[in-house]
This record gives C-alpha cells, sequence and structure tokens, in this order.
C-alpha cells in the first residue's frame, strides 16, 4: 500500500554509554550510576556488541554474600551462583546479546522485548558493530503522533488507494489516538482489510467504524415515504 511503518532507527538512543569486557566489577556500578541507566552493552574490538550487563546480572553478588559453598552449589539458579562470582564484565554479562537492526520495525523490537522480557536492546549494523540502543519507553514514542497527522496518512495511503473514488470515502476522524471511520464505504467487504491497514499505522490506538453500505443495485436513497 505504499505505507511504512516507523523504523528502530527512527527512535533509538545513538549516544550509547558502553564498556569493554574487561571492566570491573565496581566500575561497572559506578557507570550505571554516573549515566542513570539499568544496563550497558560490552563491546569486544572495535565496537561488536558481545554481550550486555543489567543491574539483574549485578545483584547475585550481594544476593548470595555470605552464603556457605555448599549450599551456592545446591542452589536452582546456577547462573546466577556464577554471576555472584563474576569480577569483570566477560564474567558477568548475558550473552550472546540479544539485538536489533535499524532497520527493524518497532513490532519486531517489542516483540524480541516481550518474548524475552528485557527493556532495552542494543542496535547493531550487519557486522554487529553498536549504532544505538532502544528502549520500551522510545518504542511508545509513536503514540504521541499528532491526530491530524495519524488522520492524514489514514486519508492518503490507505482510504484514498482503497477508495479511489471521494464519494466512496468514509471520513476519517481520530482523537486521541483512537480512529473512527464514518459515512459510507463503498464496498462493505473492504471493512476487515480497512481495519488491518489502519490498526497497523503507527500510532493508533484503535480503530472504530460507523459506516453504512451503498444502497442496493438500482436503488436510489429514498427521498420520502412511498
Amino acid at each position: 500500500m505504499g505505507h511504512s511503518p516507523y523504523t528502530v532507527g527512527e527512535v533509538m538512543t545513538r549516544a550509547v554509554v558502553a564498556i569493554g569486557q574487561e571492566a570491573r566489577f565496581k566500575e561497572i556500578v559506578e557507570t550505571m550510576g554516573r549515566w542513570r541507566v539499568s544496563a550497558l552493552p560490552v563491546l569486544a574490538g572495535e565496537g561488536r556488541v558481545v554481550g550486555v550487563v543489567s543491574e539483574a546480572d549485578l545483584l547475585p553478588k550481594e544476593e548470595f554474600r555470605g552464603v556457605q559453598p555448599s549450599r551456592l552449589e545446591q542452589a536452582r539458579r546456577l547462573d546466577d551462583v556464577r554471576k555472584a562470582g563474576g569480577l569483570t564484565a566477560g564474567d558477568l554479562m548475558s550473552a550472546p546479546a540479544l539485538t536489533v537492526h535499524a532497520g527493524d520495525t518497532l513490532a519486531q523490537a517489542a516483540r524480541t522485548m516481550a518474548f524475552k522480557s528485557v527493556k532495552r536492546l542494543p542496535v547493531v549494523d550487519a557486522q554487529g558493530l553498536l549504532q544505538g540502543i532502544v528502549s520500551r519507553a522510545d518504542l511508545l514514542k509513536v503514540f504521541l503522533r499528532p491526530d491530524e497527522e495519524l488522520a492524514q496518512e489514514i486519508r492518503t495511503e490507505i482510504i484514498g488507494r482503497l477508495c479511489p473514488a471521494a464519494a466512496d470515502q468514509p471520513v476519517v476522524t481520530v482523537t486521541d489516538g483512537v480512529v473512527t471511520l464514518s459515512g459510507t464505504l463503498r464496498d462493505p467487504s473492504l471493512l476487515p482489510v480497512t481495519a488491518r491497514l489502519v490498526q497497523a499505522v503507527e500510532g493508533v490506538v484503535d480503530v472504530r467504524f460507523d459506516v453504512t453500505g451503498p444502497p442496493p443495485a438500482g436503488q436510489e436513497r429514498p427521498s420520502g415515504h412511498g
């Protein structure tokens, strides 16, 4: 249809704080505190993302403080036990890193975050080099699009293509991201596809219909009772 969804590259943060694999535990904590972030990409070589260290990766150090070695060996969360003894980012990081590309859609990034229960994803190029980072908050930016901007895109890219004749086009209104199509729809069978296309527009919260079909063939709209 010509409509292109917003991409990760359009909402990601490009200035990213990152660390190397040899960064020490205290340095990691200090960096998180200084930059007010809860996770840091871990880089190797010239900037290739090899993992991510989050607050969750650091907490086992405190959680298992004072626990007897024999009890550690019996712990069910063996990965957390391993991280409790970690000293560097390479020891502590979650690897391989979950990443996305700048050209990925926001829906792809959102599905990855939801499926893997993560709050942010490093954005990398084809070589795995760090380009930015995208967070849950970044993905929600699309819902700040102005209502009129949404309405104009729907009129031009969807309604105008499905119903080329102006007389056949329903009226598009948007209020707080909720789209309402009202009036007459030339072909009621277009309702399902219209709903899918409108819902796919980035920033749309919901789609509602208040439309009627055209008069039966050979019948004009009645001017009175007969």
